[in-house]
């Protein structure tokens, strides 16, 4: 069993793992008790489980607990802890969720979106969405959202 050492929204964590391979959206979900990422696809094709490591957008369905060592990770619950960020309050004020299950990936990637992109157009917003996904039909009032944030 090997141990794996990070920060998790923040704070020091750690995580024994017998199979370094297994996702990392396991340990949030089951031993961290974070259940805003979600399980949407498996394949990393939705964007549902996006969190940022190291400030970058990434599929924790995808990414092995053993790529987690001294890397910062930061899931929805680690945004604006006492009240929404600027990207929460954004999709708030824009109603951005209908379902919500791809709610807290979509506000991830925009995130890590804004980080790199302060100032998107449009069409650069667009791109840096363009692999989550979104069944309820929402997207016009995600992309209002992003834009706010952008403005915030």
């Amino acid at each position: 069993m090997a141990n794996y050492s990070f920060r998790l929204n923040g704070r020091s964590a750690s995580v024994d793992a017998w199979d370094p391979a297994e996702p990392l959206l396991y340990l949030l979900r089951g031993q961290a008790a974070l259940h805003g990422t979600k399980f949407g696809c498996g394949l990393g094709q939705c964007g549902a489980c996006t969190v940022l490591m190291d400030g970058r957008a990434v599929r924790s369905c995808m990414t092995p607990i053993s790529s987690v060592a001294g890397k910062n990770i930061t899931t929805i619950e680690g945004l604006g802890a006492n009240h929404p960020d600027r990207v929460q309050a954004a999709f708030i004020v824009e109603q951005a969720a209908q379902c919500g299950y791809c709610t807290s990936g979509m506000i991830m990637a925009t995130t890590a979106l804004l980080s790199q992109t302060p100032r998107p157009t449009l069409d650069q917003v667009k791109q840096g969405l363009a692999g989550n996904l979104c069944r309820c039909g929402t997207h016009t009032r995600i992309l209002r959202a992003v834009l706010r944030a952008s403005r915030a």
